[in-house]
This record gives structure tokens, C-alpha cells and sequence, in this order.
């Protein structure tokens, strides 16, 4: 087991580690390119550790962003010289301990310290859990466009919200999101208005850049100029996944065709990955290279959820052929519908105008998925066979 790690470029100060750390298990890693891979293969990692030639900027950037996503994790931070000014900076960022190179003493007792601290707070942590509520991410993902991904996301959102339940839609395509047609909204409020209040985010400040689509459902639109957009950093987004939690019983997010930092950052923090893939070789072939990015990425098999939309699309795969060039089973089969392309351009998720559509009962049957809902016996196929016809 893995508590510690300790990252040092330099290869000579690397190899003057003391031998207090190395039998203690503490691993080595000699570029902060490999921090976040290891942190998530071992989630019980207490203590990082990073050396003095590690950039300083760099370092204040994952002491900021461990704060949000994994606060039980002390980061004690080494200086070639210990100043005034940087020790205010990293205190802001959220390190823990900062000590001067040649103090090994005070190097040995800081990490003591943080160490302690972690542990306590672990149990503080893990009782407030069991108390506090903690929205479960849902995130929808795939690297090819044009699949009714955003279409979907609306749907599950409002069939998420089905027995008093609180759901957020976050529009995470910063520069052509769509969530806001789909649902009529005004995108007066959008995510890049919070980003005034980055580092202090509170619920007031959430509430503020929330727009109410119907109870028990919230949108967080996406900027109406791609420009704004860029303000929106990988940070950011981890912080409106951490500040909204509490207040949620799911979020479902949107995200673009394309792998951003943003998109990254929102995956790291999900907990049901929903690719969508429709019957035809280039979705298939995105869908494969998405799976072998999470397995890279270390994202459980068992929180993958795989949705093929459009599923008896005329002179598309079969389901069956599909399955096979994807490698794993499809968790819902979503039919192709006129009904759906209606219900977009009128703004209306069809799981709100037609419950009873095969559309809508898939989608139904996903979100129960990610609620954990058993599924219901099916209904004779004669009724079922009224609905969802083209």
C-alpha cells in the first residue's frame, strides 16, 4: 500500500532521499506528469511530497487542485530557501508545510505532522459522509459528434429528477454547448459567470449562475460566445463539481466531442461514465478509442455504462455487430425516432411529452442504472409495440 509519494525531478536529489522515507514505502517519481495517475491507482495516498526543483507554479496548481479533490492528502512542499512571500502563496494554495532543503529534521516532523492530520481527518470525514448528501456524476461522453449525446444528457437529466430527486445539467461544451436551445433557456446565467468566484465558491454563488428549468432540475449553461468560454479553467470545474455536490442527488454533464482539460477534469470526478455510440464504423471506432482512454485513465469498468443510440437505424449495423466492434455489451439500446428530432426543435425532452415513447423508456431505464433502481418486469410486447414507431 502506497501512503506516500515523493516527486523530485532532479535525479542527485532524487537519490539523496533519506532512508526514512524509502522503507516507510514511499515511492519515487521523478516528473509531476505521473502525480494524478498514481494518486488515483492509490486513492489511500496521504502524503505527497514535492521536491525543491520541482516549479513552484506548478506545485501551487496541485496543492489547490488535491484541496478540492482529495483534501485528505497533505501536501508538504520543499524550497532551495524558504520565503516569505512563497510561504503566504502556498498557504493559499493549500499546502500544508513548507521546509527549507537542508532541514531534514524539519522535513521529518512536517510530514509527521501533515500525516496525523490526514488521519484525523479521516475519520471526520468519513462520518460527515455518511451524513451529508453527495451528488453522484453522471457524464456523458463521446469522441464523435452528431450522436444525440446533448439530446440524451436532457433526457436523463429530467428522468434523474423522477421521485423528489435534485438533479443539475451542467453544458460542459464551453464553445458550442447546446443544452440551452434544447431546453429554451435564456443563457443570461452560465458557468463562466462563476468564474469571478473561483477559489471561493459557495452555494449563494452557485445559486447565481444556476438556471431553474423545471423542479427538481437546474441547467448550468454553457457561455454564449465561445470566447468566454476560455475562461472556464480545468480548476474551475472542479470546484463546481465540489461546491455543487451537496445540494445535488445527481449531476448529469453534457460534454463536448473533443478531450479537454475540462472534460478531464470532470471525468476524474465522475462516477457513472456514459458513452454514446451509434450503428455506424466511425462511432464504433471512436467508442473503442474511448475505452482504451479510460482504461489509461484508470476509470473502473464497473461504472461504465455504454448507450447505443439510434439503434435500428435503416442500413445501420445491427446491434449484435455493434456490440461486437465495440467489445462489451450496450447497457441501453435507444430506437430511432422522428418523435426525437420533434422534440428537440420544439425544445420539450420527449421523456416529458411522450413518457410512454420507447425513447423515453430507455431513457428511463438508464437512469435507473445510475440510481441503482432495480428494473421493472418487462410489459407485454404488445402494448410496448404502440410506441416509438418512425
Amino acid at each position: 500500500m502506497s501512503l506516500y509519494v515523493y516527486v523530485e525531478p532532479d535525479d542527485a536529489r532524487r537519490s539523496q532521499v533519506g532512508p526514512g522515507f524509502r522503507e516507510a514505502g514511499c515511492t519515487m517519481l521523478d516528473a509531476m506528469a505521473g502525480l494524478e495517475a498514481h494518486l488515483r491507482r492509490y486513492p489511500e495516498t496521504l502524503l505527497v511530497i514535492l521536491g525543491a526543483t520541482v516549479d513552484l507554479e506548478e506545485a501551487l496548481m496541485v496543492a489547490a487542485y488535491q484541496r478540492l479533490q482529495r483534501p485528505l492528502i497533505g501536501v508538504v512542499l520543499i524550497r532551495k530557501a524558504v520565503e516569505p512571500d512563497t510561504v503566504l502563496r502556498c498557504l493559499r494554495s493549500g499546502v500544508r508545510e513548507i521546509v527549507a532543503e537542508d532541514d531534514e529534521q524539519g522535513l521529518r516532523e512536517a510530514t509527521i505532522r501533515s500525516v496525523d492530520l490526514s488521519k484525523a481527518l479521516s475519520t471526520t470525514v468519513r462520518t460527515s459522509a455518511d451524513n451529508a448528501p453527495h451528488g453522484r456524476v453522471v457524464t456523458l461522453f463521446s469522441g464523435k459528434g452528431g450522436n444525440g449525446r446533448s439530446m440524451l444528457a436532457t433526457n436523463l437529466a429530467v428522468a434523474l429528477a423522477g421521485g423528489g430527486r435534485r438533479v443539475l445539467l451542467i453544458d460542459l461544451d464551453l464553445q458550442f454547448g447546446d443544452i440551452a436551445i434544447m431546453l429554451k433557456l435564456a443563457p443570461e446565467r452560465h458557468i463562466a459567470g462563476g468564474v469571478a468566484m473561483a477559489g471561493r465558491l459557495d452555494e449563494p454563488g452557485l445559486r447565481s449562475i444556476v438556471t431553474p428549468y423545471r423542479p427538481g432540475v437546474d441547467a448550468l449553461l454553457a457561455p454564449p460566445s465561445p470566447a468566454e468560454g476560455e475562461k472556464v479553467s480545468r480548476e474551475f470545474v472542479v470546484e463546481l463539481l465540489d461546491a455543487a455536490r451537496p445540494f445535488y442527488d445527481f449531476i448529469v454533464v453534457d460534454t463536448p466531442a473533443v478531450v479537454t482539460d475540462q472534460v478531464l477534469a470532470a471525468l476524474d470526478m465522475t462516477d457513472w461514465y456514459v458513452a454514446i455510440v451509434t450503428p455506424d464504423l466511425p462511432a464504433l471506432k471512436s467508442a473503442r478509442l474511448t475505452a482504451e482512454m479510460f482504461d489509461s485513465l484508470d476509470y473502473p469498468k464497473d461504472k461504465r455504462l455504454t448507450v447505443l443510440n439510434r439503434a435500428n437505424t435503416e442500413g445501420g449495423l445491427s446491434p449484435a455487430e455493434a456490440e461486437r466492434a465495440v467489445g462489451m455489451p450496450f447497457t441501453v439500446q435507444v430506437p430511432s425516432s422522428r418523435d426525437v428530432t420533434a422534440s428537440v426543435n420544439a425544445g420539450e425532452p420527449l421523456v416529458l411529452t411522450d413518457p410512454l415513447h420507447l425513447v423515453s423508456r430507455a431513457v428511463r431505464a438508464l437512469a435507473d442504472r445510475c440510481a441503482g433502481v432495480a428494473a421493472a418486469p418487462a410489459r407485454r410486447r404488445r402494448f410496448l409495440s404502440r410506441k416509438g414507431r418512425s
